[in-house]
This record gives structure tokens, sequence and C-alpha cells, in this order.
């Protein structure tokens, strides 16, 4: 089996999704105008690291006629004006990855201003409609407590995947963790979805599509940092990845337990 998380093997998925008759479009633009695709194939992308990798799988997704969704951090790692820009020159929603209570320490008015001042920070590269938190699996803080006591929707957002997607119609399927729909490899990018499917790799997916499994509506969550032809870099992912995935078990266990 050829190697997977690379770039060919992304294409050969948005392929698979084209040739199955579904649009690939933005999270913003299905919000706004979903009800016009009779399939959709939303492109998320959590822009978390190396974003350059996201630049390519945005340049790809250009070439195929797609559009997607890439939410960045604030972080040094991931926030690249350069890499902003070029990205929505290729036609594709820029908005804000947040983790304001894990950065803020669970100081939620603190938090609140911090997520303020970044929301117009992206307002300056893109007329932000739709924001999406980050999980921060290493902090004891969940990012969506910030709208216990604030709203989004007053700061001009019309949706955030977590609380706006009707996630018994819609198929989210996402490689945190570096695997597909791992529970296990997921601290809180989970949903409450009415499917179950079990995909060991990418092909599984492919695969699909091809015999016509899947739902009118899907949503592709993808971190491109680990999507690359590059050996070096993809390896050196693997690696990590699993480093991480190890700590990942041992918070869900102990979630669990509580």
């Amino acid at each position: 089996m050829a190697r997977d998380f690379t770039l060919k093997k992304y294409h050969e998925l948005l392929n698979a999704a084209i040739k199955a008759g579904y649009t690939l479009t933005s999270y913003e633009d299905f919000i706004l105008n979903g009800k016009n695709y009779s399939k959709v194939f939303i492109l998320r992308h959590d822009v978390d690291d190396l974003p350059n990798n996201s630049l390519q799988t945005a340049i790809l997704e250009n070439k195929l006629g797609a559009k997607g969704s890439y939410y960045f951090r604030v972080v040094k790692q991931s926030f690249d004006e350069t890499v902003i820009n070029k990205i929505k020159e290729l036609g594709h929603e820029i908005s804000y990855h947040y983790e304001d209570m894990a950065l803020c320490n669970g100081d939620i008015e603190k938090a609140f201003a911090h997520f303020k001042a970044k929301l117009e920070l992206f307002k300056k590269f893109y007329p932000v409609k739709t924001v999406c938190m980050h999980g921060s699996p290493l902090s004891k803080w969940d990012n969506r407590l910030l709208w216990k006591n604030y709203n989004y929707k007053d700061l001009g957002i019309i949706a955030e995947p977590y609380f706006d997607t009707d996630f018994k119609k819609v198929l989210y399927i996402t490689d945190t963790g570096r695997k597909w729909n791992n529970a296990t490899s997921s601290v809180r990018d989970k949903v409450d979805s009415g499917y179950n499917f079990t995909f060991n790799n990418t092909d599984d997916i492919c695969r699909a599509f091809t015999q016509n499994k899947f739902p009118s509506q899907i949503m592709l969550n993808i971190h491109p940092q680990r999507w690359t032809d590059n050996y070096y870099f993809w390896g050196k992912e693997l690696i990590v990845q699993n480093l991480k995935n190890i700590v990942k078990r041992i918070l869900v266990s102990g979630k669990s337990a509580d």
C-alpha cells in the first residue's frame, strides 16, 4: 500500500469526492449556500503548524476548482501573514482557530478580550464569518467554554462548526491524531455523530466514495501539517504524532475515569 497522508493521497481523496458528484467547498459557503448543493464535501483545515503545508493543499484544491476553510492559530508556528494572503488569493476562506481559554489560563474575561482582538486581526485579511475552536489537548481548558458567558454571533460570526453543524446529518471525518475518526487519539475533536464508519486509511474513504456509501453532506477536517510528499517531514510527523497520541490516550482514559 502506498504511503498515506501525502499530497498525492490527498489528491486521490478529493478526486474520489468529485467523481462521486460532491461539490467541494468551504464551511462558510456551506452555511450560506449549502441548501443549493445536492452533495457537498466541506473542506476544513486546522492550521496548527507548518503553514506552508496548508499553502500546498490550498494550491491543490484551487487547481481542482475547490475551495476550503483555513483556520489559523495566532501562535508563531501557525500564523504566517504571507501564507494567509496567498491562500486567500486562491479563493479560500480564512479565519481564526481560537484557543483563547487555553492561552488565558481559563480567565474568561481576559479570553474574550483576547478573542475580540484576534478576530479583528483576521478581519484585516478576510471578512470573517465563521470561527473554529482549537482542541488544545494539553490544556485543561476547553476553548468552547468561552461561549458559556458570551455569544460569538454578537460579533458578526454566523457559525462555529462544533455548535452550528448538525452532525446527525453531516458526516464528520477527521484526521486528528494522524488517524481517521479515532476517539483515543482525540481529546476534544469529537462530535455527536449520526454515522458509524470505520476508516483504517485514506483508501478506505476513497472506496466509500466509489461505492456511494456516504450521505449527501460531509465535513472533512484535516491538519495540513501532516500531509506532505517530503519523506523527511512525513517521517518526522509520523514519529511526533505517535508520541503525542500516547499522551492523548492517557488524557482520554483519565477523563473516562472521571
